[in-house]
């Protein structure tokens, strides 16, 4: 799907972009391109992605892994590409960024990122958690940063599939590594 050109935009149409323009995001990125076709349910992805984004409880590198993953799992490009460098810059480990671009699993020291790595793992792949993943996970996030992984989950995968449906092209910028194993 192309990106709709100013002349195309209806004025509820106009309305969502001037919102999403004037938050946090400053301009119209990825999904929201495709997702201004239906101004007000872009409207309402876009407030539970600002919440996620800048109001969160759960750590910012702790939130980045579960974005990167959900990219791998989608393999969406234009996420990875955006939220790569945020991952590194919130302090989430080179060599774990490296693992999740290649879908493969790496050992770490650090209790949270591999109880979130663990967690989002469950979720990608059975849709559901341990009863043992749920209880760590509420002691180590407690119950809103669980809530808060689930949500994002959900979102960004919401998201990749908007995304991957419109051929939406990724942003200059790292690109997705093949994954382990696997042919390029």
């Amino acid at each position: 799907m192309p990106p709709l050109g100013d002349r195309e935009l209806t004025p509820d149409q106009q309305r969502a972009l001037q919102r999403i323009t004037a938050g946090p995001r400053g301009k119209l990125l990825g999904p929201f391109a495709v997702l201004l076709r239906t101004p007000g349910l872009m409207d309402r992805v876009q407030e539970v992605g600002a919440y996620l984004r800048y109001e969160k409880a759960l750590e910012p590198r702790l939130f980045e892994l579960v974005v990167l993953m959900v990219a791998r799992r989608w393999d969406q490009d234009f996420e990875w590409a955006h939220h790569h460098p945020l991952a590194l810059a919130a302090g989430l480990p080179p060599d774990v960024v490296e693992a999740v671009g290649e879908d493969r699993r790496e050992e770490t020291t650090d209790q949270a990122v591999a109880l979130v790595w663990e967690l989002v793992d469950q979720l990608q792949r059975r849709g559901g958690i341990d009863d043992d993943v749920y209880a760590r996970a509420v002691r180590q996030l407690g119950e809103e940063g669980v809530i808060e992984v689930v949500v994002a989950v959900g979102y960004y995968t919401t998201l990749a599939l908007v995304m991957n449906v419109a051929r939406t092209p990724p942003e200059a910028g790292p690109k997705l590594p093949p994954r382990a194993g696997v042919d390029a």
